[in-house]
């Protein structure tokens, strides 16, 4: 039986970003996490300026980065080799004028790293969620199993559950996750040597029935993401049509890196299917519980949301908390202020990726694709564009990092980086 002031469930970027705001305001944070190690393949990795804004006033971005990242200038559309939609980040003020493909190993093991160098905090890795337990009818806390089979009992006045799209809290609170079948595609990753050969942007080819999008990664490779229809498995995909029919089809989408395909993609295991889907939880927040990130919300690949809406959430519930705490008051009214902030935001990035979804990947003929590019040149060359591109590299409303409620500055690390 451990006791705690807040139980955060979920060691991603939402969960340890709130942890560490927690922690610097004082307050007491036991994060329980599934896994034992961030040494596993992430699908998410882009960091758009928003994010950014958020790690570096925590003070880890730099040392993140240092890790090992890579620099993209913006979000380019091609049509058949025809350049339908540039949009350039350099156009933003500085230092946020650009994406930051970041291995999110890095800036996990940076966010535990910061976390670990303050008082209060206590990690539970490889320990999952078994049950959420309850007093007078309000979350009280939860238990979890260990690595070695042990269970633990974490008391906490609220619990967090930053568990991901697929969540355990949300689950065992008996909460619909609000999955909706919003997209036609879902997304096969792939990771393969660049080269060098890395284009410094994000690039989406649209091709004959289908659309593939690249972009740099650390340290040296090329990630790719090819489209399927919704529902069509990698494994069955490539069962129907064989591994050199699959390299063959990727190399006439994405001609300039038809080589690079043909030698590093060799086998169906180096195929990573993302089940491309959006959904929003009717309820975020109860009395003495509260869902974060991609558990509250979840949303597709496109236009690289999904890690800034998660640090901007934790920004948002931080504030939240402290206030809850210092009243000792975790009732569902006095969460919910959270929730009225944040989950028009969330439903925004979902109209806002079903647009762009149909505008960029949908079919329909010439007449479609001239209404594709007339829009396409507002974008790249009116005022519009500029205020769309500073939209979505900083998000709707962003909350501030409320850096007046920190007591405690977070120690330098012996050896930054």
């Amino acid at each position: 039986m451990l006791r705690t002031d807040v139980a955060v469930v979920g060691a991603g970027p939402a969960g340890l970003a709130l942890t560490l705001m927690l922690l610097r305001s004082g307050v007491r944070v036991t994060l329980l996490e599934k896994s034992t190690s961030y040494r596993r393949d992430f699908h998410g990795e882009i960091l758009q300026p928003g994010g950014q804004r958020v790690l570096d006033r925590l003070g880890v971005l730099h040392a993140a980065r240092e890790r090992g990242a890579r620099v993209l200038d913006g979000f380019r559309v091609l049509d058949r080799g025809r350049v339908l939609l540039d949009i350039d980040y350099r156009r933003l003020p500085a230092p946020y004028d650009h994406l930051l493909a970041l291995p999110q190993q890095h800036l996990l093991e940076q966010l535990t790293e910061a976390c670990g160098r303050l008082p209060g905090f206590r990690s539970l890795p490889g320990h999952r969620a078994d049950a959420l337990t309850h007093e007078h009818g309000r979350c009280s806390g939860v238990t979890a199993t260990g690595p070695d089979g042990r269970r633990t009992t974490v008391r906490a006045p609220v619990v967090v559950g930053a568990d991901g799209r697929f969540s355990r809290v949300r689950a065992l609170a008996g909460i619909d996750a609000g999955r909706t079948e919003a997209f036609d595609h879902d997304v096969v990753w792939i990771s393969l040597p660049a080269h060098g050969r890395g284009p410094g942007r994000v690039t989406v080819h649209r091709a004959a029935g289908t659309a593939v999008l690249v972009h740099d990664r650390h340290p040296d490779r090329l990630r790719i993401g090819w489209t399927l229809p919704h529902r069509a498995r990698a494994r069955a995909a490539v069962a129907a049509r064989g591994i050199d029919a699959v390299r063959t089809e990727l190399a006439d989408a994405v001609p300039e890196f038809a080589d690079l395909i043909h030698d590093g993609l060799r086998t169906a295991s180096q195929l990573r299917l993302l089940d491309t889907f959006a959904a929003r939880a009717p309820e975020w927040v109860r009395d003495g519980l509260v869902l974060l990130g991609d558990a509250a919300h979840t949303h597709g690949p496109l236009g690289a949301q999904g890690i800034n809406l998660a640090l901007q959430d934790a920004a948002a519930l931080h504030p939240v908390l402290v206030g809850a705490l210092e009243h000792g008051d975790f009732s569902r009214a006095r969460l919910l202020p959270f929730q009225r902030l944040r989950q028009p935001v969330s439903d925004a990035v979902t109209r806002m990726q079903r647009v762009q979804a149909k505008a960029f990947f949908g079919t329909g003929g010439r007449a479609a694709d001239l209404a594709r590019a007339g829009a396409a040149g507002l974008v790249m060359r009116t005022p519009l564009g500029a205020r769309v591109t500073a939209r979505v590299a900083e998000g709707r409303r962003p909350p501030p990092v409320r850096t007046d409620l920190f007591t405690r500055d977070t120690p330098l690390p012996a050896h930054p980086g």
